[in-house]
């Protein structure tokens, strides 16, 4: 029996490469539906979000090396959440330098203070709702004084 997640997770997400698109939780279903066929689905962290068509492509390749035809369905509902996000993940993202969401965080989370990655310090303050990526916003620390990218809670 072929692990497929296994396999999609030495895939790195192509914007922050310290995690794989499974610790992300874009991958919502890997099965085999042939011997040499296999069918991914995945999930856009945004609609928008520019990396998708590489991590097709990132898909795709490394079946065919594999001798598998990989056919990758995306699909947006119900739509990706933080909450998908691994909780490895989160911590090699906050060591990465990116502060991730809490699992379970709503809408109140937008008046939570944001701890900074390096020195831990929650007195930080946003810079710019827009980051480095669609899914990031830009923030900075007051103690330490380091910039710093949030992962956006949705």
């Amino acid at each position: 029996m072929i692990d497929l997640k296994k396999i999609l997770s030495q895939i790195p997400d192509p914007e922050i490469p310290v995690i794989n698109i499974v610790e992300l939780g874009i991958v919502r279903e890997a099965k085999m539906v042939a011997e040499s066929e296999a069918e991914i689905i995945i999930t856009p962290t945004y609609s928008a979000c520019p990396a998708m068509y590489n991590i097709e492509e990132d898909i795709i390749k490394l079946f065919k090396e594999m001798g598998i035809t990989a056919k990758v369905i995306t699909v947006i509902s119900p739509p990706w959440t933080t909450d998908w996000i691994t909780d490895e993940a989160r911590e090699k993202l906050r060591v990465y330098g990116i502060t991730p969401p809490e699992k379970g965080a709503d809408k109140d989370h937008l008046n939570k203070p944001k701890p900074c990655p390096r020195c831990g310090s929650e007195n930080t303050k946003q810079i710019s709702r827009f980051g480095s990526t669609l899914c990031k916003a830009s923030y900075q620390c007051n103690d330490c004084l380091e910039p710093f990218d949030y992962f956006k809670c949705h």
